[in-house]
């Protein structure tokens, strides 16, 4: 069962919380960040990408970027724009893509603290590999900052008494922060959970009812803080169990409430085949259908479309080509890298290899026909998004999905609530 705990959190004040709260750091690459805090003085992202405030040709790993990351924290919360609860509190953090249409979808996530035993127990499920580079990197982040500046995106499988619980804060107390992110459009409100009944009766919900959290979004971030609570476990003699650095920052979505899109894939080139001996070639393992110049998305489970030489075309897996009873062999993506990027294109390792690239369903597939058309690109692939369902069986079966299957949005905004570690 999974462990959760309040924890007093460090959090912007009104007036500046929609400026402070920021991005994810690895959404943005450093000239993107420079240019989206112009102005703003008070971005997280001064914090998450110090680089930023330093000349340009500094990388975030670089030993002046740490050092300028703990000047820039010790700075928000010397200036008071960062301020610590006196109590420890569980939150609530609520996301909206289309937060001013009538019929908004929003989320309802528990903001709170996870305990490193449960990643390392395999409480908390991940479906991702995650490489160590990147997991030292923001191990790197939390040892300097002593905190967990980000939070992670998990899932949990739906509780009716938890959502309960959610929906009766949320429709009787207004939001502390509840705003527009000037960016994107998408709405962020966040409350806070005072009542320490509450508190303690959605610590032994989770206790009780919850099985298992799985990571949704976040691995490196998740993997870095389990394994630096690990590290102080083990240069601590008087270790107890109980303290903060055992525990690292989540958002915890009911599994019935996300959604995710679908992440596609773009190539340079047919492997040396003309237009023609690749639809042939493809026509061994899918039905191929030309639908014509017009933008076509695939409508359900074993269905892509593919962009190529201005037609958009439908390819549905044949049967015997997929197993849907395997939680590896019924994802689409795993059907498009097995039958065609593979076998006709080539391509071995979705990781390393130059020839393809990937492009989350948030840009739109206009992005993929855009990159086939200015001639970057040959050949693109629409794929249907993995469900919920598809990504907790993995995850439940120990299994890893292929590269780049899951995008989840909206993202976490950084910011709205910090966990140190002391």
């Amino acid at each position: 069962m999974s462990v959760i705990k309040p924890f007093k959190g460090y959090r912007p004040t009104v007036d500046i919380a929609e400026k402070l709260a920021s991005r994810p750091y690895d959404v943005l690459n450093t000239e993107e960040a420079r240019e989206e805090c112009k102005g703003n003085p008070y971005s997280l992202l001064h914090v998450t990408k110090a680089e930023i405030d330093l000349p340009a040709g500094h990388k975030d790993s670089d030993l002046e970027t740490y050092i300028k990351v703990v000047e820039n924290f010790n700075a928000f919360k010397d200036y008071g724009w960062l301020v610590q609860d006196n109590e420890e509190k569980l939150y609530i953090y609520a996301q909206s893509m289309n937060p001013t249409e009538a019929d908004a979808h929003w989320q309802y996530g528990i903001v709170a603290c996870a305990w490193s035993e449960d990643y390392v127990n395999k409480v908390i499920k991940k479906h991702e590999l995650t490489r160590k580079d990147k997991e030292e990197d923001r191990m790197k982040h939390v040892r300097i900052t002593n905190a967990n500046v980000e939070p992670v995106f998990f899932a949990y499988p739906a509780v009716n008494e938890i959502d309960a619980i959610v929906d009766n804060i949320v429709r009787h107390q207004k939001p502390i922060y509840d705003f527009i992110a000037k960016e994107d459009g998408f709405g962020h409100r966040f409350w806070t959970i005072d009542d320490k009944a509450t508190i303690d009766r959605l610590v032994e919900l989770f206790a009780t009812k919850v099985p298992a959290m799985y990571i949704a979004d976040g691995h490196h971030r998740s993997a870095a803080a389990a394994l630096v609570g690990q590290e102080k476990k083990e240069n601590n003699p008087n270790h107890t169990g109980k303290e903060e650095y055992n525990f690292f920052m989540t958002v915890i979505f009911p599994d019935n409430q996300l959604k995710v899109i679908d992440y596609n894939r773009v190539v340079k080139d047919l492997n040396g085949l003309s237009k023609a001996d690749f639809i042939e070639a493809l026509g061994k393992t899918y039905v191929v259908e030309d639908m014509g110049t017009e933008i076509y998305k695939p409508a359900k489970l074993h269905e892509h479309s593919m962009y190529l030489d201005g037609h958009w075309y439908k390819m549905s897996a044949k049967p015997g080509t997929y197993n849907d009873n395997d939680p590896i062999g019924v994802l689409d993506v795993k059907i498009l890298s097995d039958n065609v990027l593979d076998n006709i294109l080539g391509i071995k390792d979705l990781r390393t290899d130059k020839r393809i690239d990937f492009v989350g369903g948030i840009r739109g597939l206009g992005e993929l026909k855009r990159r086939v058309d200015s001639g970057e690109m040959k050949v693109a692939f629409a794929m249907y998004p993995v469900s919920m369902k598809q990504i907790i069986d993995i995850a439940d079966s120990g299994n890893i999905m292929p590269p780049k299957t899951t995008w989840f949005e909206p993202k976490l905004r950084s910011g709205l609530v910090i966990h140190t570690l002391e």
